[in-house]
């Protein structure tokens, strides 16, 4: 993994869960059990109500199990006692559920709130309450012996307080969990996959103590940062090609002291791309250009500002010296090829002899010759055109040097395209503006 996936994954839920182990676990800094109480309500208050006015029905009903499931473990061991009868039962039953409907919740669509997106869930809670208040009825003495069987051998009970049940139940979820991280890279699954953790080992330290208590509480706040964490990342990162976007560049234009260069890079003939292959294709090419965009050397950081156009700063960089690297950017991307993973579109695929008009037919002919600028099936190839442009005397605001940088791409395209053009014989403009 790079060191963007790292950061993802352990920052940060990571960091917060082992804040939480050291404030607790050690006497460092004694924390008042009101000061932990007021932790835990606050926590669960807040997260529910940050989950639903972000539209995040996931973590919404996370948080919701979450808490059900503590309190319902609290009620049936009458609040001290975990060890036998219907408390023991409660804590079997509920550590072998509590993983799997995390799997359930994480794996679901963002749907927000509707009663058709929220009523399965509903139900789902409803009928788990309803089963384990079953099983947890005053007569019970032992809960069925599937969830409590020794599955690794009598020798793990002398350290483990849990089932192996419901150990087993928090392995799948776990690799499973970070399975979903590792295809998706958001912070929302890292988040749910360490507030999972924090939620074993709550349930390992007993699952009622106050001590249990917090690391509840803690999970629900790893899943109220990954909602922050996750609103900053679509604000300031493109969805579709994961590099920053346009409000990132924005920022990043503030910070930029001279000497720098700006590239603006745009792709060739996208416009045709999607309209032979259509949008389905397009995204696959913006995905594959801005792989290639975002391993730039040189010191350059790539954004996507809009459509098939794309920004690189240099900071520190002088134009001469982002030229060989911009010129091995066009390279790369020209020699890649990808493959189409979808049929043409249907509005411009052929449908069989049309007998309507002749202007049906002259609309057929205009989209055959479009067709014919790339080849039917197979590996496609794309190639992008670049302006280039630095901070000078002349050129002294960054608008002027991205205006530069504009004109310049507007030379290679009219040159030809795929290929580096520079602001060298582009006049400066007669009035600076200085605002911003």
């Amino acid at each position: 993994m790079d060191s963007k996936t790292l950061k993802s994954l352990f920052l940060p839920g990571a960091a917060i869960l082992s804040l939480a182990c050291l404030l607790l676990e050690t006497t460092l800094l004694p924390i008042p059990h009101s000061a932990l109480d007021f932790y835990y309500y606050a926590v669960f208050a807040v997260g529910i109500l940050m989950a639903w006015r972000f539209d995040s029905s996931r973590v919404f009903f996370i948080l919701l199990m979450t808490l059900l499931a503590h309190r319902a473990l609290e009620f049936f061991s009458s609040g001290h006692n975990v060890t036998s009868g219907t408390g023991r039962i409660a804590l079997e039953v509920i550590a072998f559920l509590i993983p799997l409907n995390v799997v359930i919740f994480a794996r679901s669509r963002e749907r927000g709130f509707t009663v058709p997106a929220v009523a399965p869930y509903v139900v789902l809670l409803f009928f788990e309450s309803v089963f384990v208040a079953l099983l947890c009825r005053p007569s019970a003495k032992h809960a069925p012996f599937i969830f409590r069987a020794a599955i690794f051998g009598q020798s793990w009970g002398q350290w483990i307080k849990l089932p192996h049940l419901a150990l087993l139940s928090f392995a799948v979820a776990m690799v499973v969990l970070f399975h979903r991280f590792l295809r998706s890279h958001q912070p929302m699954e890292s988040g749910i996959v360490w507030a999972v953790m924090a939620i074993l080992i709550g349930l390992q330290e007993g699952g009622i103590n106050p001590l249990a208590s917090s690391y509840f509480a803690t999970a629900g706040l790893i899943l109220v940062s990954s909602i922050i964490e996750n609103s900053y990342v679509l604000a300031f990162n493109d969805e579709l090609t994961s590099l920053p976007a346009r409000r990132a560049f924005n920022t990043a234009l503030l910070r930029l002291e001279p000497p720098y260069s700006i590239a603006v890079v745009d792709i060739d003939h996208f416009k045709k791309f999607n309209d032979t292959y259509g949008h389905d294709t397009g995204d696959q090419v913006l995905r594959l250009v801005a792989g290639k965009l975002a391993r730039i050397t040189g010191g350059g950081k790539a954004f996507r500002v809009g459509g098939e156009e794309f920004n690189i700063l240099f900071p520190g960089v002088i134009l001469k010296e982002a030229l060989p690297h911009l010129e091995q950017l066009r390279k790369t991307i020209e020699e890649a090829r990808f493959r189409v993973r979808t049929a043409p579109d249907r509005r411009i695929s052929s449908r069989g002899p049309d007998r309507r008009t002749k202007t049906r037919r002259g609309l057929s002919t205009k989209l055959k010759d479009a067709n014919s600028d790339f080849p039917s099936a197979g590996e496609l190839s794309v190639t992008v055109s670049i302006g280039g442009a630095e901070h000078t005397p002349k050129f002294d605001l960054v608008l002027q040097v991205i205006e530069a940088a504009d004109q310049a791409l507007y030379r290679a395209k009219q040159a030809g395209r795929n290929r580096v053009e520079t602001m060298n014989s582009i006049k400066p403009p007669r009035s600076r503006r200085r605002s911003a």
